[in-house]
């Protein structure tokens, strides 16, 4: 199978990294990473000027109409340079989700701002109970006169702290596992009712718990048909998913990278530490596993926009799995390799550690993932 990018693909990524190698050193993303913001304000708008936000869009809302190969090479690149904003959480995620539901005057509103960067949005749709079922939703919205009235929690919505609209899943109808009933609803956060409580992650980025008191939400912030969003949450998750492989492939790409470094420059004995043999073995194994994940994620990415199918979902759960399980042993491999600067705070290493295991929890950990693909197995 032919895996070459294409000319403008090749562009596309080379403007990507080029980007990131030039402006997001460690040091700079170390003060991104303490502003009240949590990422670099320039750099995102950056993104919006060269076109990188507007890829997965139609090209009809101001977008570049790419599909998931575009999107690998961006992502990729961002997870190279451990990047702090919300590329997936606001374009491929939110901006899916407004792309399939929403009608045509809130796409024409909305999505032209968020392929220029002028626009942030995030995705609420995780609750303290709800442990990566989609379904699990006990954030009510009840039908009042001119809109909805949302009661409920949401936790870890990353990049929330600075998103301009948050998407929220609510029920409307049906328990609390139900299929039906689930709505989705475009909130702002500085409403009447809206409380978020902001709070870094172990990985340098920043998310909010959404607390939602009554809040009162007009009837044209619902996207979609009523109570008929959970499909399009899992499909958009999936999407994401596939980004988010490409980007853990660029952090594992950029840790090999590292830990072969150190590994020739590190003397023992008079001589570098890369020539023991049982250290080249485990700098081996870590380039197999990034192989193979690296695969993965083009299989991903090739996938991720094609019409949701059985066989769409098997490939993304089984891409989520075989790269969260590669991205684990790259990260403790390379701190084994390092001995104890591997840990510290102040040495990038650790980051890419530290990055790669919020990865595996995201959208579902590689437990979860089996499972589901071992649900979607097809027995002859």
């Amino acid at each position: 199978m032919d895996f070459k990018l294409t000319e403008e693909q090749q562009m596309l990524q080379d403007t990507a990294a080029r980007l990131v190698r030039d402006a997001y050193g460690f040091e700079q993303r170390e003060k991104f990473r303490h502003t009240e913001l949590g990422h670099g304000e320039a750099f995102w708008q950056t993104l919006g000027e060269l076109g990188l936000t507007s890829v997965p869009f139609a090209e009809q809302y101001g977008g570049f109409g790419g599909t998931g190969v575009e999107t690998m090479l961006i992502m990729t690149e961002l997870g190279r340079g451990l990047c702090l904003e919300p590329y997936l959480q606001s374009v491929i995620y939110a901006g899916g989700l407004i792309q399939q539901l929403g009608s045509e005057a809130q796409k024409n509103d909305l999505l032209g701002q968020v392929a220029s960067a002028e626009l942030q949005l995030a995705v609420a749709f995780e609750e303290p109970q709800s442990h990566y079922h989609l379904n699990d939703v006990q954030t009510r919205a009840e039908a009042v006169e001119g809109g909805f009235r949302l009661c409920g929690r949401k936790v870890a919505v990353i990049g929330g702290q600075s998103a301009s609209l948050i998407l929220v899943s609510a029920r409307v109808a049906g328990n609390a596992r139900d299929e039906e009933g689930i709505s989705l609803f475009l909130v702002d956060p500085q409403a009447e009712g809206v409380k978020r409580r902001v709070y870094p992650t172990a990985d340098g980025l920043k998310g909010c718990e959404l607390y939602l008191d009554d809040v009162f939400i007009e009837a044209n912030a619902l996207l979609g048909e009523n109570g008929q969003a959970l499909a399009a949450l899992r499909y958009q998750q999936g999407r994401a998913i596939a980004a988010q492989c490409a980007e853990a492939t660029g952090a594992m790409a950029a840790a090999c990278d590292l830990t072969l470094d150190y590994l020739k420059q590190r003397k023992q004995f008079g001589q570098p530490i890369g020539k023991f043999q049982v250290l080249q073995h485990r700098m081996v194994d870590m380039r197999t596993e990034l192989d193979q994940a690296t695969s993965m994620a083009m299989l991903a990415a090739c996938v991720a926009d094609q019409p949701d199918s059985e066989e769409r979902s098997r490939t993304l759960a089984a891409a989520k799995f075989i790269v969260t399980r590669a991205g684990r042993l790259v990260c403790e491999q390379s701190i084994q390799l390092h001995g104890g600067i591997g840990l510290t705070d102040e040495y990038v290493g650790s980051h890419y550690a530290k990055h790669l295991v919020m990865i595996s929890h995201q959208f579902g950990d590689d437990d979860h993932h089996l499972k589901a693909y071992s649900k979607l197995m097809q027995v002859a």
